[in-house]
């Protein structure tokens, strides 16, 4: 596994997040980071925590498809080992999590089924919680037009989605990879739409405690909306975790609801870390634990 150059990239990110942050925030960056430590910083991380937990007991769901039944504490760890591998294009090295098992891994095919299953549930929920501030996103004019157009892309993106729902069975046919994921997705699909649903919303809740801790009176359907928009923007964008991409896209959505530029910046610096780059460092904790001591994981 490309482990150096993941790390070259993460440290690389963090470095511009640094350096982005002294230049243009309201505050220090100390001061920006500090914030993580007030009440409303810890509820927002205990959010973020409860994503990765419900969107983990996903995974073993669509483990168990392919008769791959993991404890939840085992099947946890497994997925969260996989973040290690976020900040790589369209985060297609998450990929790679039914790939690392040291007993009875899964199958190429089988692993990208469950990638492809997921991003499709994810792009899914994200949409379906962007649809309340697209259609607020349309009616802004002058400099914020091109959000506006951000709305409308969204509204047109739902639309496709649902036209492909409408045609699976003829893309069914022409890709392997999506007809093993249609498979995972047509397993208790219920469930995984619940899932799913409550682990972006609690993130969305998260950007929202961030928000009003940094003193900018947003409500909760729209923080959780522009967090929604802006991480379909990103996902879209194909960089390493959405990195530049979703950073620009939330802080102007920010500016747009009336912060300045450096509070705007400060916020998504502050949801970045507690949504991303908190994951990739639990992920390389879990995947060290689960290669050098419980070894149920190699790189073979």
């Amino acid at each position: 596994m490309p482990i150096k150059p993941l790390l070259l990239v993460m440290g690389a990110a963090a470095s511009v997040y640094a350096a982005v942050l002294a230049v243009f925030a309201d505050h220090s960056p100390l001061v920006t980071l500090q914030a993580l430590g007030s009440l409303a910083g810890v509820q927002a991380i205990a959010l973020c925590l409860l994503n990765y937990l419900l969107r983990g007991l996903r995974w073993r769901l669509w483990m168990a498809h392919y008769g791959r039944p993991l404890q939840i504490t085992e099947a946890l760890r497994f997925y969260l080992a996989g973040y290690t591998f976020t900040p790589t294009p369209g985060n297609v090295g998450e990929a790679a999590r039914g790939l690392l098992l040291a007993r009875n891994p899964l199958s190429a095919t089988q692993s990208l089924a469950i990638f492809g299953a997921e991003r499709l549930a994810d792009l899914l929920s994200l949409l379906l919680l962007c649809l309340p501030v697209a259609w607020w996103l349309t009616g802004l004019a002058g400099p914020q037009r091109v959000l506006g157009l951000a709305g409308l892309a969204v509204l047109a993106a739902f639309t496709v989605f649902a036209l492909l729902f409408r045609f699976r069975h003829k893309l069914l046919l022409r890709f392997a990879w999506l007809n093993e994921a249609w498979a995972c997705l047509a397993s208790r699909p219920l469930l995984w739409l619940g899932l799913s649903l409550i682990a972006w919303m609690a993130q969305g809740v998260a950007v929202w405690l961030l928000c009003r801790e940094a003193g900018l009176s947003v409500s909760t359907l729209e923080a959780t909306g522009f967090y929604a928009l802006a991480m379909v923007g990103g996902a879209l964008s194909l960089l390493p975790a959405g990195l530049g991409g979703m950073e620009a896209i939330l802080t102007a959505l920010l500016v747009a609801h009336g912060a300045s530029a450096g509070l705007a910046l400060g916020i998504t610096v502050q949801v970045r870390l507690v949504t991303l780059w908190l994951a990739v460092a639990i992920g390389a904790l879990a995947l060290v634990y689960s290669a050098a001591i419980r070894k149920d994981i190699n790189f073979r």
